[in-house]
């Protein structure tokens, strides 16, 4: 008997191929992880030591003003406000939808990381064959045909596996693509989040300033029906002109038909906030109060923060982090791969003999496979990511530049109409004591009545003018708090659930 025909001998030789395949597994290993291609670095960004449009004695804020602001909009101390906030966080639906797609790059983080792990399976197999042959006479026997058939059983049970060592980081990048992602729909989630909130804070505060304008308007509704039975009391003296009473109730119809017109502005709002909170325009309604409030003074921070406080910045720096780990995905694809394979299981035609010794067979081997030619395929598909890199870095410049624009426009908008309102102010006090005065000549008879329209024109001109500031600062800083982030930082990003906006 011959060595190789020894029992012990075949056992030997068996154990010394698995030794050899666990080595070659074991060497995969510790190849895998050495990623290909660029590793990841934030792209320079532009910013500044100070905003430009912060006026003079404006608070640059202090540490103990970096608190987390939470529910921003509480800087306002409204009630209703707060309550319209609860609503819009529970129902809104362009929120829901983002708080969906969060949780789809969150599942497709896991499914990337599946592939760090080998994949097993089980199969089983039973099948019934034939087959029928046919015979012919030699010259020397019968010249008859004979037929015969073969039928046979054929049972199998087996376990394979598989696993493709990640040698050139190609899953580790795609898991970090995925990463990114989940990240950049996490800010995504949040910048969704807050443009609603400043939405529905700058409508609420536009409603509210037409509800002051509405109350200035029945006041001049009210002052225009005194003047005119003031002319028609004249008139009746025979002291004044029935022109006068025209004009009169000319310039008090107008002022009616003004403050119907005012009623179409505020149902529009009204029904812009309904869709906004979740409910149906015919079922929603506001009270009307009218707006009195001044707008909080605000913390502005640095410029240089302004990167970690913005969720849509956050988001393109995530998704240009994704487009850089596509480049490494590309690159490792000019590198062999490489797949360890296993396969043992029980085949036997005879089904009670399926799960004897004699039956069992296994395999176990690793394959190596690498394109050699392509046309120029992987290179293409390498340019198309560093492309694809350079574009998504464009972006997060833009979008940079593009916040620190905003904040601008918001401070300036906070300065210039600051000091609007204090020469306004001071216009409608002018043009009260001037219409007092031209009433009061008119009463007397030295003036035509159209002094007294002009002066009223004047007053009503400049008290809706104020009305309007008023609003109009308050929407200002709602998007100055929006501008700035309001309250959310980066550090929070991991920390976005979108799991209670689940249908």
């Amino acid at each position: 008997m011959s060595l190789r025909s020894d029992p012990s001998f075949a056992a030997v030789r068996g154990k010394t191929r698995l030794t050899a395949a666990f080595a070659f597994a074991l060497t995969a290993m510790a190849l895998a992880g050495c990623a290909v291609g660029p590793d990841y670095h934030r792209p320079s960004a532009p910013s500044a030591a100070s905003y430009k449009e912060t006026p003079a004695g404006w608070k640059v804020a202090q540490p103990a003003d970096q608190t987390d602001r939470g529910n921003w909009w509480s800087v306002y101390d409204d009630a209703r406000l707060s309550a319209l906030m609860d609503q819009l966080d529970k129902s809104n639906q362009t929120i829901a939808q983002y708080a969906a797609a969060y949780r789809q790059a969150r599942a497709l983080v896991a499914e990337a990381r599946a592939a760090y792990f080998p994949t097993l399976s089980l199969s089983a197999s039973a099948s019934r064959s034939g087959q029928r042959f046919s015979s012919r006479g030699n010259s020397l026997g019968s010249a008859g045909v004979g037929t015969s058939s073969g039928i046979g059983n054929a049972f199998s049970v087996a376990l394979d596996a598989s696993w493709e060592p990640d040698l050139w980081g190609k899953v580790s990048r795609t898991v970090a693509a995925q990463k990114a992602g989940q990240e950049g729909a996490a800010a995504d989630f949040a910048n969704a989040r807050l443009s609603a909130q400043a939405t529905l804070a700058q409508t609420y505060f536009q409603l509210r300033a037409l509800d002051a304008m509405q109350k200035l308007l029945d006041d001049t509704v009210s002052a225009y029906a005194q003047a005119l039975k003031l002319t028609q009391n004249q008139y009746a003296q025979g002291v004044v002109a029935r022109s006068d009473v025209i004009q009169a109730q000319t310039q008090l119809q107008s002022a009616q038909a003004a403050a119907i017109d005012n009623g179409v502005a505020r149902a529009q709002d009204e029904h812009a906030i309904a869709v906004l909170v979740g409910q149906t325009a015919s079922t929603f309604s506001i009270p009307s109060i009218p707006l009195d409030a001044e707008p909080p003074s605000v913390p502005v921070g640095v410029p240089s923060e302004l990167l970690e406080r913005r969720p849509d910045i956050a988001a393109a720096e995530r998704r240009t982090a994704a487009a850089n780990e596509q480049i490494g995905i590309a690159i490792a694809a000019y590198f062999p791969s490489l797949t360890l394979s296993a396969q043992g299981g029980y085949q036997n035609s005879v089904l009670s003999n399926l799960f004897t010794l004699p039956s069992r067979f296994w395999s176990v081997g690793p394959t190596l496979a690498a394109t050699l030619f392509d046309a120029g395929l992987r290179h293409a598909q390498t340019e198309a990511a560093r492309a694809a890199y350079d574009q998504q870095a464009a972006v997060y410049r833009q979008t940079v530049l593009g916040a620190f624009q905003e904040v601008e426009d918001d401070l300036a908008s906070q300065r210039i109409l600051a000091q609007e309102v204090v020469v306004q102010r001071q216009a409608v006090d002018s043009a009260k004591q001037a219409l007092a005065i031209v009433t009061n000549e008119y009463k007397a008879g030295t003036v035509a009545y159209v002094n007294v329209l002009t002066a009223q024109t004047t007053a009503f001109s400049a008290e809706q003018k104020l009305a309007n500031l008023a609003g109009q600062r308050m929407v200002s800083s709602v998007g100055l708090v929006k501008a700035l982030g309001g309250g959310w930082n980066a550090a929070q990003i991991d920390r976005e659930d979108g799991a209670a906006y689940r249908e």
